[in-house]
């Protein structure tokens, strides 16, 4: 099972948004080291939600549910989404300072390559976070 992170404005989709829902599409990738990520996606595997913009924190997991397929939203047809739905959320948010400040998470994608919305997470980096959750 891989760990990933994905990134959303909390005023254009949150994840109380997500719980409210249950389950949505992750659409709209259209950098193409994201859209890579979201292609190795695989059911089940465990994703980290991150509020961007607002907040600037971990604040959830999500789980995916459904792997790979073509992004709607995407006229060209070269972009892929996939489905999400939530599994719970963090007890307390994790920010992105105290991620910078956290000297094992200083090679994570999500910090080396900011502007991804989509990067994957190690097993070591997924367990500081969650410790650092609480």
């Amino acid at each position: 099972m891989a760990r990933w992170l994905v990134k959303s404005e909390p005023n254009t989709y949150s994840f109380e948004d997500l719980q409210r829902d249950g389950r949505t599409v992750w659409d709209g990738v259209r950098n193409n080291a994201a859209a890579l990520h979201l292609k190795a996606m695989k059911v089940g595997d465990e994703v980290l939600f991150y509020h961007s913009q607002e907040g600037l924190a971990v604040v959830g997991i999500a789980r995916v549910s459904r792997e790979a397929f073509p992004d709607a939203t995407d006229p060209s047809g070269r972009f892929v989404a996939v489905e999400l739905e939530p599994v719970r959320p963090l007890k307390a948010p994790v920010t992105l300072s105290a991620m910078k400040a956290e000297p094992a998470l200083a090679g994570m994608a999500m910090i080396r390559q900011s502007r991804l919305s989509v990067s994957p997470v190690t097993d070591d980096e997924w367990s500081v976070i969650l410790g650092m959750a609480g």
